[in-house]
């Protein structure tokens, strides 16, 4: 059974134990040799598939570049044999913090795989290219791969459950280098003891403010959950070392609850798998099947049906207001109430741009589809009739919808909301949507079928027909993968296609 965790700041003088404390709780759940079940084990490969979906899309985007680059320019270090990069042959190697580093971004760029959404938000795939690269390097079979992988989505989820990080200006890959450091351990066979020093330094090195998210959104939204990995693999070397960790680092004093979070007042109630207990979260997770943030896959599909029921809703000629009712996370965030001009502006950046639910309402309305591409292009951005028909567009935070958002019940919990739309003549529609298509509970549920479609689509422009069946059989097979299988779990791109592009140089 799931047992909860009460967290709480405590003075210096009350000694907290560290058997009380959640990175020691952490690091007792990592190191249980609980086997994964069948059906985890089947969403993970699901989710691997995923991952080198987007990193193929995303193989000749600028941060992607920037990132490979600056990962190659490092060679492998002298404790293992190196992991691969995205899109590199399979020799070339580096060290598996720049692996980690290299992949997250290509995973991250599109803002395109999976996703879970409580108190906090997150992407626990972000776990994946750390875990991977740790495994590769210190030549890991397949089923110490699943498991590393099964503990980092525990870990992140659990705490996404129970601490809201935005809240507070936090940005939300605080909880994934602790989550990354006791997937890693687990990986690896650590004693609670090293765990528990590995997610102490990973949070205290990976908590940074929402800045990067919040007006006009640069590269860096890419690069910080690889960041974050990077800093989970660092910190499970310092501490294999024999090297200590501030703690207690979430309950301290001068801790992160007091002085990020809560403050010295705050209460939390951090759910962990008892000992003996399948690590099961990674099933409550869901993925995209739109590149965009989360909270706009449900309007992105009501949006798309709508445009192809009533055609006229594509001219803003027709449209007096469309005001979306939502959850307070898709308001305050993607929504007007962020107040963020930004999310108006034509001439924004592409992470801005995917971060407007008004933007993506009005081109998945009119274009009756969403495009990786496409629909960010600033021809696309910048048309007159969209400009219009975007500036119409508002949210609005309904308690209902922000209620079912936070709801422990899988069965009512949702990320839609209701569109209520007033025509110039007087008429008005309204519709709502609770989640998206692709959900789980949604009119397509993706099933293993749609994650190797959605791989093929993408890695078709970039990947050999070859490489594209290879990869799949790898991933698919993922629990029973030997040493060198994982080694070549992977994705090599099409001869030429990396080497056209200038690689920007650096310091390294």
């Amino acid at each position: 059974m799931t047992v909860v965790h009460a967290v709480r700041t405590y003075r210096s003088d009350e000694n907290l134990a560290r058997e009380d404390q959640l990175a020691w709780k952490i690091a007792q759940v990592a190191a249980d040799p609980v086997e994964v079940e069948a059906d985890v084990a089947d969403m993970v490969i699901n989710r691997v598939i995923d991952n080198a979906a987007v990193a193929a899309a995303s193989l000749t985007r600028a941060p992607v570049v920037s990132a490979r680059a600056q990962a190659l320019d490092h060679p492998v270090s002298r404790g293992g044999s190196g992991a691969t990069v995205f899109g590199c042959a399979l020799d070339a190697h580096t060290s598996p913090e720049w692996a980690a580093w290299a992949n997250g971004v290509a995973v991250r760029e599109l803002d395109y795989h999976d996703t879970f959404l409580a108190a906090e938000y997150s992407h626990p795939g972000d776990n994946i290219p750390a875990v991977t690269a740790v495994a590769q390097h210190v030549g890991a079979d397949g089923r110490a791969l699943l498991r590393g992988i099964a503990t980092g989505y525990e870990i992140q989820m659990d705490l996404v459950r129970a601490i809201s990080l935005h809240r507070h200006k936090i940005d939300h890959v605080a909880h994934l280098g602790p989550s990354a450091a006791a997937g890693i351990g687990t990986l690896l066979g650590l004693e609670p003891e090293v765990i528990y020093q590995a997610v102490s330094q990973a949070l205290h090195t990976t908590t940074a403010t929402r800045q990067s998210r919040k007006g006009e959104i640069s590269t860096w939204k890419a690069h910080a959950p690889a960041f974050a990995g990077k800093m989970a693999v660092e910190a499970v070397d310092r501490a294999m070392r024999g090297q200590t960790s501030p703690s207690p680092i979430y309950e301290g004093e001068d801790g992160v609850i007091a002085w990020l979070l809560g403050g010295p007042e705050a209460r939390y109630e951090v759910p962990l798998p008892a000992a003996g207990e399948p690590k099961r979260a990674i099933l409550d997770s869901y993925t995209k099947e739109h590149s965009a943030e989360y909270q706009a896959q449900a309007w992105i599909d009501l949006a798309r049906r709508l445009g192809a029921e009533r055609p006229e809703l594509r001219d803003p000629a027709n449209v007096e207001s469309i005001v979306l009712h939502t959850s307070h996370h898709t308001h305050y965030v993607i929504g007007s109430g962020a107040n963020d001009p930004q999310k108006y502006d034509p001439n924004a950046s592409r992470e801005t741009l995917d971060h407007s639910i008004p933007y993506i309402f009005a081109v998945a309305l009119q274009d009756g589809a969403w495009h990786h591409v496409d629909s960010y292009a600033p021809e696309r951005a910048g048309r007159t009739d969209t400009v219009a028909l975007w500036h119409k567009v508002t949210t609005a935070e309904d308690p209902e919808w922000t209620r079912r958002y936070h709801s422990e019940d899988p069965d009512e919990k949702a990320f839609g909301g209701r569109a209520e739309i007033t025509l110039t003549d007087g008429t008005r529609i309204v519709e709502e949507i609770a989640v998206a298509d692709a959900h789980p509970l949604g009119a397509h549920p993706f099933a293993r079928e749609d994650y190797v479609r959605k791989f093929r689509v993408l890695a078709e422009p970039v990947l050999e027909a070859a490489e594209i069946e290879r990869f799949l059989d790898l991933a698919q097979r993922l629990p029973e993968l030997t040493a060198e299988e994982v080694a070549a779990l992977t994705i090599v791109a099409k001869p030429g296609l990396l080497e056209a592009i200038p690689a920007p140089r650096g310091l390294f």
